[in-house]
Protein backbone atom coordinates (compact mmCIF):
# COMPACT_ATOMS: atom_id res chain seq x y z
CA UNK A 1 0.00 0.00 0.00
CA UNK A 2 1.16 3.28 -0.94
CA UNK A 3 2.33 5.43 1.93
CA UNK A 4 0.09 8.32 2.17
CA UNK A 5 1.75 12.12 1.48
CA UNK A 6 2.16 14.63 3.61
CA UNK A 7 0.25 17.57 1.65
CA UNK A 8 2.41 20.07 3.79
CA UNK A 9 5.97 18.64 2.70
CA UNK A 10 6.84 20.17 -0.79
CA UNK A 11 5.26 23.74 0.33
CA UNK A 12 7.58 26.30 0.37
CA UNK A 13 8.56 27.79 4.02
CA UNK A 14 6.24 30.69 4.32
CA UNK A 15 8.03 33.86 4.22
CA UNK A 16 7.98 36.31 7.19
CA UNK A 17 7.12 40.21 6.86
CA UNK A 18 10.65 41.58 6.61
CA UNK A 19 11.86 39.01 4.48
CA UNK A 20 8.75 39.73 2.30
CA UNK A 21 9.88 43.58 2.57
CA UNK A 22 13.90 42.46 1.63
CA UNK A 23 12.71 40.30 -1.00
CA UNK A 24 10.37 43.11 -3.15
CA UNK A 25 13.20 45.49 -2.34
CA UNK A 26 15.60 43.11 -4.08
CA UNK A 27 13.31 42.17 -7.02
CA UNK A 28 12.07 46.00 -7.21
CA UNK A 29 16.05 47.18 -7.68
CA UNK A 30 15.25 49.50 -4.55
CA UNK A 31 18.38 48.09 -2.90
CA UNK A 32 21.03 46.03 -5.13
CA UNK A 33 22.57 44.84 -1.58
CA UNK A 34 21.55 43.96 2.39
CA UNK A 35 23.03 45.95 4.39
CA UNK A 36 21.48 46.28 8.14
CA UNK A 37 23.30 47.33 11.65
CA UNK A 38 22.93 45.92 15.37
CA UNK A 39 23.41 49.30 17.47
CA UNK A 40 23.45 48.81 21.10
CA UNK A 41 24.14 50.90 23.72
CA UNK A 42 27.12 50.17 25.64
CA UNK A 43 25.37 50.60 29.02
CA UNK A 44 24.84 47.02 30.53
CA UNK A 45 24.59 43.37 29.07
CA UNK A 46 22.62 42.21 26.62
CA UNK A 47 19.36 39.90 27.25
CA UNK A 48 17.35 37.62 25.58
CA UNK A 49 15.90 40.70 23.78
CA UNK A 50 18.60 41.65 22.28
CA UNK A 51 18.61 38.47 20.83
CA UNK A 52 15.80 38.70 19.06
CA UNK A 53 17.55 41.88 17.15
CA UNK A 54 21.31 39.92 16.76
CA UNK A 55 19.08 37.33 14.78
CA UNK A 56 16.88 39.52 13.11
CA UNK A 57 19.67 41.82 12.18
CA UNK A 58 22.62 39.39 11.40
CA UNK A 59 20.87 36.33 10.52
CA UNK A 60 18.41 38.35 7.82
CA UNK A 61 21.80 40.04 6.16
CA UNK A 62 23.42 36.47 5.75
CA UNK A 63 20.31 34.55 4.25
CA UNK A 64 20.13 37.70 1.48
CA UNK A 65 24.41 37.57 0.95
CA UNK A 66 24.38 41.07 2.58
CA UNK A 67 26.80 42.56 5.79
CA UNK A 68 26.12 43.99 9.19
CA UNK A 69 27.62 46.33 10.91
CA UNK A 70 28.25 46.63 15.22
CA UNK A 71 27.47 50.41 15.56
CA UNK A 72 27.62 51.43 20.01
CA UNK A 73 25.37 54.26 20.33
CA UNK A 74 27.43 55.74 23.10
CA UNK A 75 26.19 59.31 23.25
CA UNK A 76 25.75 59.10 26.87
CA UNK A 77 28.97 59.47 28.51
CA UNK A 78 27.54 58.83 32.34
CA UNK A 79 26.48 55.18 31.78
CA UNK A 80 28.65 53.82 29.31
CA UNK A 81 31.61 51.66 29.79
CA UNK A 82 34.20 49.63 27.67
CA UNK A 83 33.24 46.59 30.06
CA UNK A 84 29.70 46.95 27.93
CA UNK A 85 31.59 47.15 24.62
CA UNK A 86 33.37 44.01 25.06
CA UNK A 87 30.56 41.94 26.99
CA UNK A 88 28.37 42.73 23.90
CA UNK A 89 30.82 41.91 21.26
CA UNK A 90 31.75 38.48 22.90
CA UNK A 91 28.02 37.53 23.13
CA UNK A 92 27.22 38.69 19.40
CA UNK A 93 30.37 36.19 18.28
CA UNK A 94 28.78 33.32 20.70
CA UNK A 95 25.91 33.58 19.12
CA UNK A 96 27.19 32.59 16.28
CA UNK A 97 27.56 36.30 13.99
CA UNK A 98 30.67 38.57 13.04
CA UNK A 99 30.02 42.04 11.90
CA UNK A 100 31.68 43.69 8.79
CA UNK A 101 32.56 47.12 10.67
CA UNK A 102 32.75 48.00 14.43
CA UNK A 103 31.66 51.49 14.46
CA UNK A 104 30.78 53.30 16.85
CA UNK A 105 28.61 56.62 17.26
CA UNK A 106 31.43 58.86 18.22
CA UNK A 107 33.57 58.09 15.42
CA UNK A 108 30.68 60.93 13.95
CA UNK A 109 31.15 63.43 16.40
CA UNK A 110 32.70 66.15 14.12
CA UNK A 111 30.62 65.62 11.09
CA UNK A 112 27.38 65.52 13.33
CA UNK A 113 28.27 69.33 15.56
CA UNK A 114 28.91 70.35 11.38
CA UNK A 115 25.81 69.41 10.42
CA UNK A 116 23.75 71.08 13.44
CA UNK A 117 25.45 74.37 12.62
CA UNK A 118 24.30 73.81 9.20
CA UNK A 119 20.88 73.24 10.22
CA UNK A 120 21.44 76.49 12.59
CA UNK A 121 22.20 78.67 9.56
CA UNK A 122 19.28 77.16 7.95
CA UNK A 123 16.90 78.06 10.56
CA UNK A 124 16.20 74.78 11.08
CA UNK A 125 17.45 74.29 14.57
CA UNK A 126 17.61 76.92 17.65
CA UNK A 127 19.02 77.01 21.06
CA UNK A 128 16.57 77.27 24.02
CA UNK A 129 17.36 78.06 27.26
CA UNK A 130 14.04 76.68 29.02
CA UNK A 131 13.90 73.34 31.40
CA UNK A 132 13.43 69.80 30.76
CA UNK A 133 9.96 70.66 32.34
CA UNK A 134 8.85 73.51 30.70
CA UNK A 135 9.90 72.13 27.29
CA UNK A 136 8.18 68.74 27.93
CA UNK A 137 4.89 70.61 29.30
CA UNK A 138 5.11 72.84 26.04
CA UNK A 139 5.25 70.04 24.38
CA UNK A 140 1.23 69.59 24.70
CA UNK A 141 -0.78 66.31 24.56
CA UNK A 142 -1.69 64.24 21.88
CA UNK A 143 -5.03 66.50 21.96
CA UNK A 144 -3.56 69.56 22.50
CA UNK A 145 -1.08 71.53 20.41
CA UNK A 146 2.46 72.38 22.01
CA UNK A 147 3.43 76.00 22.76
CA UNK A 148 6.28 77.57 21.01
CA UNK A 149 9.62 78.36 23.30
CA UNK A 150 10.16 82.09 24.11
CA UNK A 151 13.19 81.53 22.13
CA UNK A 152 12.34 79.88 19.16
CA UNK A 153 12.72 82.68 16.77
CA UNK A 154 16.46 83.72 17.80
CA UNK A 155 18.71 84.89 15.00
CA UNK A 156 21.29 82.48 12.97
CA UNK A 157 23.86 84.44 14.41
CA UNK A 158 22.52 83.97 18.22
CA UNK A 159 22.30 80.69 17.64
CA UNK A 160 25.45 79.48 16.52
CA UNK A 161 26.88 81.88 19.23
CA UNK A 162 25.20 80.11 21.37
CA UNK A 163 25.46 76.79 20.31
CA UNK A 164 29.25 76.88 19.85
CA UNK A 165 29.54 78.45 23.17
CA UNK A 166 27.95 75.18 24.64
CA UNK A 167 30.53 73.02 22.77
CA UNK A 168 33.18 75.32 24.76
CA UNK A 169 32.07 74.48 27.73
CA UNK A 170 30.37 77.68 29.09
CA UNK A 171 26.84 75.96 30.52
CA UNK A 172 25.87 73.52 33.07
CA UNK A 173 24.74 70.64 32.17
CA UNK A 174 20.67 70.95 31.43
CA UNK A 175 21.27 74.89 31.13
CA UNK A 176 20.30 75.06 27.39
CA UNK A 177 19.78 72.42 24.80
CA UNK A 178 19.64 72.45 20.83
CA UNK A 179 16.13 71.71 19.32
CA UNK A 180 14.97 71.18 15.70
CA UNK A 181 12.32 73.96 14.41
CA UNK A 182 9.89 71.89 13.24
CA UNK A 183 6.00 71.89 13.73
CA UNK A 184 4.78 72.98 17.24
CA UNK A 185 1.06 72.01 16.00
CA UNK A 186 2.01 68.48 14.65
CA UNK A 187 -0.54 65.82 15.32
CA UNK A 188 3.43 63.56 15.84
CA UNK A 189 4.81 64.41 18.98
CA UNK A 190 7.71 63.36 17.62
CA UNK A 191 7.70 66.47 15.31
CA UNK A 192 7.36 68.80 17.99
CA UNK A 193 11.07 70.52 17.91
CA UNK A 194 12.43 67.52 19.16
CA UNK A 195 15.88 67.70 20.88
CA UNK A 196 19.19 67.21 19.05
CA UNK A 197 22.10 67.90 21.71
CA UNK A 198 21.98 68.23 25.07
CA UNK A 199 24.98 69.30 27.43
CA UNK A 200 26.77 66.90 29.50
CA UNK A 201 30.19 67.46 31.28
CA UNK A 202 31.02 63.73 31.49
CA UNK A 203 34.27 62.12 30.66
CA UNK A 204 33.33 59.78 27.47
CA UNK A 205 35.21 56.25 27.08
CA UNK A 206 36.33 57.00 23.81
CA UNK A 207 36.90 60.39 23.37
CA UNK A 208 37.55 61.33 26.64
CA UNK A 209 36.77 65.07 28.04
CA UNK A 210 36.90 66.58 24.23
CA UNK A 211 33.37 67.17 24.50
CA UNK A 212 30.26 68.07 26.91
CA UNK A 213 27.32 68.04 24.05
CA UNK A 214 26.33 65.17 22.83
CA UNK A 215 23.89 64.24 20.63
CA UNK A 216 20.37 62.94 20.53
CA UNK A 217 19.61 59.48 18.96
CA UNK A 218 17.15 60.40 16.98
CA UNK A 219 19.68 62.74 14.88
CA UNK A 220 22.79 60.93 15.40
CA UNK A 221 20.86 57.22 14.55
CA UNK A 222 19.47 58.20 10.82
CA UNK A 223 22.49 60.30 9.49
CA UNK A 224 25.27 57.11 10.97
CA UNK A 225 22.58 54.60 8.87
CA UNK A 226 22.50 56.98 5.75
CA UNK A 227 26.67 57.37 5.91
CA UNK A 228 27.18 53.71 6.32
CA UNK A 229 24.62 52.66 3.49
CA UNK A 230 21.90 50.65 5.49
CA UNK A 231 19.09 49.44 3.11
CA UNK A 232 16.95 48.22 6.21
CA UNK A 233 17.28 49.76 9.70
CA UNK A 234 15.58 46.78 11.57
CA UNK A 235 14.18 48.32 15.22
CA UNK A 236 11.89 47.48 17.96
CA UNK A 237 7.81 48.97 17.17
CA UNK A 238 9.00 51.27 19.85
CA UNK A 239 10.65 52.97 17.32
CA UNK A 240 7.39 53.20 15.13
CA UNK A 241 6.13 57.05 15.55
CA UNK A 242 9.90 58.13 15.53
CA UNK A 243 10.06 57.01 11.87
CA UNK A 244 8.83 60.46 10.27
CA UNK A 245 11.67 61.86 12.54
CA UNK A 246 13.62 59.58 11.15
CA UNK A 247 13.12 59.84 7.37
CA UNK A 248 12.62 64.18 8.37
CA UNK A 249 16.62 64.08 9.81
CA UNK A 250 18.06 62.39 6.75
CA UNK A 251 16.22 64.69 4.09
CA UNK A 252 17.57 67.35 6.01
CA UNK A 253 21.60 66.89 6.02
CA UNK A 254 23.05 67.87 2.77
CA UNK A 255 25.26 64.80 2.44
CA UNK A 256 25.65 62.33 -0.29
CA UNK A 257 23.58 59.05 1.09
CA UNK A 258 21.20 56.22 0.12
CA UNK A 259 18.19 56.75 1.84
CA UNK A 260 18.13 54.35 4.23
CA UNK A 261 14.47 52.44 5.07
CA UNK A 262 13.29 51.68 8.66
CA UNK A 263 11.21 49.08 9.64
CA UNK A 264 9.78 47.81 13.26
CA UNK A 265 9.06 44.34 14.45
CA UNK A 266 7.66 43.30 17.86
CA UNK A 267 10.21 42.99 20.41
CA UNK A 268 10.22 39.46 22.16
CA UNK A 269 8.64 39.61 25.88
CA UNK A 270 8.51 36.75 28.36
CA UNK A 271 6.34 37.00 31.28
CA UNK A 272 7.72 37.01 34.83
CA UNK A 273 10.82 38.12 33.47
CA UNK A 274 12.65 41.50 33.55
CA UNK A 275 13.51 42.55 30.26
CA UNK A 276 14.65 45.98 30.78
CA UNK A 277 18.86 47.13 31.08
CA UNK A 278 17.78 49.72 33.43
CA UNK A 279 15.93 47.55 35.62
CA UNK A 280 18.71 44.59 35.43
CA UNK A 281 21.47 47.44 35.74
CA UNK A 282 19.82 48.30 39.17
CA UNK A 283 19.73 44.22 40.34
CA UNK A 284 23.69 44.25 39.79
CA UNK A 285 24.44 47.45 41.19
CA UNK A 286 22.23 47.41 44.37
CA UNK A 287 23.49 43.60 44.80
CA UNK A 288 20.34 41.91 44.51
CA UNK A 289 22.40 39.35 42.24
CA UNK A 290 26.07 38.47 42.06
CA UNK A 291 26.56 40.01 38.64
CA UNK A 292 25.68 40.19 34.92
CA UNK A 293 26.43 36.99 35.05
CA UNK A 294 24.66 35.47 37.75
CA UNK A 295 22.16 32.48 36.54
CA UNK A 296 18.92 34.23 37.47
CA UNK A 297 19.48 36.97 34.74
CA UNK A 298 18.35 36.89 31.46
CA UNK A 299 20.90 38.47 30.44
CA UNK A 300 23.09 35.76 27.55
CA UNK A 301 26.15 35.76 29.79
CA UNK A 302 23.79 34.63 32.48
CA UNK A 303 22.06 32.21 30.23
CA UNK A 304 25.25 30.96 29.38
CA UNK A 305 26.57 30.53 32.62
CA UNK A 306 23.47 28.32 33.32
CA UNK A 307 23.94 26.05 30.48
CA UNK A 308 22.01 27.31 28.08
CA UNK A 309 23.69 27.07 24.22
CA UNK A 310 23.76 29.69 21.66
CA UNK A 311 21.72 27.34 18.92
CA UNK A 312 19.18 26.71 21.83
CA UNK A 313 18.56 30.67 22.50
CA UNK A 314 18.58 30.97 18.21
CA UNK A 315 16.30 28.45 18.21
CA UNK A 316 13.99 29.85 21.10
CA UNK A 317 14.05 33.27 18.85
CA UNK A 318 13.09 31.85 15.72
CA UNK A 319 9.97 30.33 17.08
CA UNK A 320 9.24 32.82 19.14
CA UNK A 321 8.62 34.51 15.14
CA UNK A 322 8.86 37.88 13.56
CA UNK A 323 5.39 40.18 13.99
CA UNK A 324 4.11 43.46 13.41
CA UNK A 325 2.26 43.36 16.88
CA UNK A 326 3.48 42.99 20.60
CA UNK A 327 3.47 39.50 22.00
CA UNK A 328 4.30 37.72 25.63
CA UNK A 329 5.32 34.49 25.60
CA UNK A 330 5.22 31.81 28.45
CA UNK A 331 8.05 30.98 30.52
Amino acid sequence: MEEAKNPTAEEPKRLNFLEEIIEDDLKSGRVKSVMTRFPPEPNGYLHLGHAKSICINFGLAQKYGGKTNLRFDDTNPTKEDTEYVDSIKEDIQWLGFQWDKELYASDYFDQLYAWAEQMIERGQAYVDDQTQEEISKGRGTVDKPGTESPYRNRSVEENLRLFRDMKAGKYADGEKVLRAKIDMASPNMMFRDPILYRIKHASHHRTGDKWCIYPMYDFAHPIQDALEGITHSLCSLEFESHRPLYDWVVSNVSIPYHKPRQIEFARLGIDHTVMSKRKLRRLVEEHYVSGWDDPRMPTLCGLRRRGYTASSIFTFVREAGISKSDNLIDM
